[in-house]
């Protein structure tokens, strides 16, 4: 499998048989990708423009944007019903948690998510190997929070996500303090990550990938 991330909360989930895409976002935050989108299954975690541009993925893909489980092209997804922010939503609306089952990896896509993570949902995401977190503060979750999650979870590999990149005109922060507080300062980003289970690492490992926008 191979991730790709396209700023924001964008990334494309890749197999030879299939690509998921998750939060496709509008244009107008600054940034685009580097290529049209096309996928075979999109999955949207909330209603926001940033999140929520389906018409911008090509061909006919299957679109998943609410809570419930999923069985497409052999891909099993789930998705959690959340929050945006620590008020049960009353400020910003729901969140959908997505996790992925994928050539026997477990993926969590966790949105734009706004409040720690209860022992129910937490029990249901059991055994997640890749965590996608949302490091940029403001509309998401704190610093502490973040590290909270990542500890509760204890995922094998972290990508970093919805953070400031050059261009975005969203305000958030950069992944400055998140790098800072784990010991990331000055660690190379990489265009993509290809893995598959026998190469999932034994111990934990933080991931910069660089974004694919223009």
């Amino acid at each position: 499998m191979d991730i790709i991330w396209y700023g924001q909360a964008c990334f494309k989930l890749k197999t030879k048989e299939v690509a998921v895409l998750c939060d496709p976002y509008d244009f107008s935050i600054g940034i685009k990708p580097d290529k049209a989108w096309e996928a075979d299954i999109v999955t949207i975690s909330h209603n926001h423009y940033d999140h929520n541009n389906i018409q911008a993925v090509l061909g006919n893909p299957f679109v998943i944007d609410s809570p419930g489980e999923y069985e497409i092209k052999g891909i099993s997804i789930f998705g959690f019903q959340a929050f945006h922010d620590n008020k049960k939503g009353l400020e910003r609306g729901q969140n959908t948690i997505f996790v992925f089952d994928i050539e026997g990896i477990r993926v969590a896509h966790l949105g734009d998510l706004g409040h720690s993570l209860s022992e129910e949902i937490l029990e249901q995401m059991n055994g997640i190997d890749i965590l996608l977190v949302p490091v940029g503060g403001v509309y998401t979750l704190s610093l502490k929070e973040v590290l909270e999650i990542i500890s509760d979870i204890e995922p094998k590999i972290i990508i970093p996500m919805h953070y400031k990149v050059p261009g975005l005109n969203l305000d958030i922060r950069s992944l400055d303090e998140f790098a800072k507080e784990v010991g990331l300062t000055g660690k190379e980003a990489i265009d993509k990550l290809s893995i598959n289970k026998k190469t999932l690492p034994e111990e934990e490992e933080i991931i910069i990938l660089k974004p694919r926008i223009k």
